[in-house]
């Protein structure tokens, strides 16, 4: 966890390195998106009464010819400038000389109001990089192979003001870059141009603030003015210019407010996709950025947003790959979903408020690491489980049918010693220490995996739990995990079942039928106290007591009396009519037998299978 830790850190670093500089594309494509959804969620907002729009609309156009005329562009100045406005900003592009008498109207018609006029630059590639500068300004504006400038004669006349935004890739204006620099001259953005006459002060910049008078308002890397918008079109107040030069437009929607003279008409071309209409009119995106300067309500997105950007981007995936490795529960998931939760509403509260955090950093500083960690994880989790599956089969292979499952539900099974009734069964293969001398360790190794796979298919065939293998011997109990009515029979069965697999097996091995090998096999039921031996670490389910001891020991009363098995007489009553051995082979007693070990005699019956 601690190097998808400090792995996420790196990555978030990265890209909070690439958002502080302003040119993580990627990020910006998310974020333009995601400040989009933001701006439906919040819905459209009242413009404040700053600017008027007047519009060179379809109306305009068909009663006066498009474009219009500089005497028609002076007439209209001229009626405006009547009605007392701030500002007159001339969202044209008045480049090229017209007809002598209309350039000097309309130059007259400037001079008689505080105006602004039109200019544009042209820069070599559509998407121009902007980085930080903490000494030159200057240093981060881009500079245009060439600045379209009014001609000389408006020039003389009004204020020039550049119209360039900067765009997303989906067209969406999201900055108006506040100065632009030509190859012999640098300029004031349009917006920042009026917004300076109708303020009446110089604007003065530093790095990362724009100063109007008693005014500081933040930018954005490359001087820039982060753009939002009030709403679609028509948000700030619209009229026709038409109405203006017929005299019919109120004197109070023009006293003392900014005027922006622009075109609307259809197939113009000027106009732009915003978040709340798709075809907002170029002059509305400028009437909107001087309508922010002026009252100063621009949303703030500076080298501190970034940078709180940046932290939290590093923050973000540290601390939910933190709470997926603390413990994937329901209270860590609830935690992380607090978390981001907590995240988003902070985010569009602040930028309701006019703080714009980016939303695409921390997701994708998260997202990544986070998916990568939970991958990792599930790995993880895969190799663990075929591990563990592992272990139950080969838990199952070891114990007795049922007594793995019993394990897997219950852990605590036998950690404390539990006396109980069961029946026990021994078998050991006479002879085999002499053979293994003779016969080499890999047939060693062979004979003693078959006897194990027998004695192994034996038990499970009757439900006995094998609980230990020495060598060539093993015990079989039965009565675990809980005892049964029936344990005494199966244990006496399965007793049977030995003898006759063994001699057979023995008898169809070339390299033991001549040899002096055979078995002996004794079964025993009573009190048993069934534990676990050894160590945390390993353990082995066992049972012990004097009916473990005897359940051994009868193995030599069936080997001193020249028979292969033993059953205690306690064993066989317990067994009932059910145990029939004697149909499977030669069934002698009860007789008295003396146990090693221990004073007194108990009573046995022998048996022996018939011969091959």
């Amino acid at each position: 966890m601690t190097i998808s830790m400090i792995a996420a850190a790196l990555w978030a670093g990265a890209l909070g390195y690439l958002h502080m500089q302003g040119n993580a594309g990627f990020l910006d494509r998310m974020e333009a998106s995601l400040a989009d959804l933001r701006s439906h969620l919040l819905g459209p907002v009242s413009a404040p009464s700053v600017v008027s729009i007047v519009a060179i609309d379809d109306r305009t156009a068909s009663a006066n010819g498009y474009p219009l005329s500089r005497a028609t562009l002076a007439r209209l100045v001229e009626t405006i400038g009547a009605l007392k406005p701030k500002v007159i900003a001339l969202d044209l592009l008045l480049v090229d000389p017209g007809p002598e008498e209309g350039d000097r109207a309309l130059a007259d018609a400037l001079k008689s109001v505080p105006s602004v006029v039109a200019a544009a630059g042209v820069f070599p590639l559509s998407v121009q990089s902007v980085t930080s500068s903490a000494e030159d300004p200057l240093a981060t504006i881009p500079v245009a192979d060439r600045m379209m400038l009014p001609i000389a004669r408006f020039a003389d006349s009004a204020a020039i003001g550049v119209v360039n935004v900067s765009t997303d890739q989906g067209g969406t204006p999201r900055y108006v870059p506040l100065i632009s620099r030509g190859a012999q001259r640098v300029d004031a953005s349009f917006p920042l141009r009026v917004a300076s006459l109708a303020l009446g002060v110089n604007p003065a910049f530093t790095p990362a603030t724009l100063t109007l008078g008693d005014r500081r308002l933040p930018t954005d890397v490359g001087q820039r003015l982060p753009l939002t918008f009030y709403g679609p079109r028509g948000t700030i107040p619209t009229f026709s210019a038409a109405d203006a030069l017929a005299g019919g437009i109120d004197a109070e929607a023009i006293e003392g407010r900014v005027v922006v003279i622009g075109s609307t008409v259809t197939g113009g071309g000027d106009v732009f996709p915003t978040p709340f209409d798709p075809v907002l009119p170029g002059v509305e995106v400028m009437s909107t950025a001087i309508t922010r300067l002026i009252s100063g309500d621009n949303i703030v997105r500076d080298g501190n947003v970034r940078s709180f950007d940046a932290l939290l981007g590093v923050m973000l995936p540290v601390l939910v790959i933190s709470l997926l490795g603390w413990r994937r529960s329901a209270a860590a998931y609830s935690a992380i979903a607090a978390v981001v939760l907590a995240w988003l509403v902070f985010n569009v509260v602040a930028f309701s408020h006019g703080y714009w955090f980016s939303a695409a950093l921390p997701i994708a500083a998260t997202l990544p690491p986070v998916l990568l960690f939970g991958a990792m994880e599930l790995w993880l989790d895969r190799r663990r489980a075929t591990h563990f599956a592992a272990q139950s089969d080969l838990l199952q292979r070891i114990e007795a049918p049922g007594l793995g499952e019993w394990l897997a539900r219950d852990p605590s099974f036998l950690s404390r010693p539990v006396r109980q009734e069961a029946s026990a069964v021994f078998v050991d293969l006479s002879g085999f220490t002499g053979l293994s001398e003779a016969i080499g360790a890999a047939r060693v190794q062979q004979v003693l995996s078959g006897f194990f796979e027998l004695v192994d298919d034996e038990a499970r065939a009757h439900g006995g739990a094998i609980t230990s293998f020495m060598g060539d011997g093993a015990m079989i109990l039965f009565g675990l995990p809980r005892p049964a009515d029936d344990d005494a029979l199966r244990a006496a069965a399965c007793a049977v079942g030995l003898g006759n697999r063994l001699r057979a097996w023995l008898s169809a091995d070339p390299g033991l039928s001549g040899r002096k090998i055979g078995f002996k096999i004794g079964a025993h039921c009573g009190p048993v106290v069934a534990s676990r031996l050894g160590t945390g670490a390993r353990q082995q389910i066992t049972a012990t007591g004097d009916t473990v001891n005897v359940a051994s020991r009868l193995m030599e009363v069936a080997a001193s009396r020249g028979f292969e098995l033993a059953l205690s007489a306690a064993l066989m009553s317990a067994a009932g009519a059910e145990a029939t051995p004697s149909q499977q082979g030669d069934l002698g007693g009860p007789v008295s037998a003396r146990i090693r070990g221990r004073a007194e005699s108990i009573d046995v019956f022998l048996w022996r299978g018939h011969p091959l």
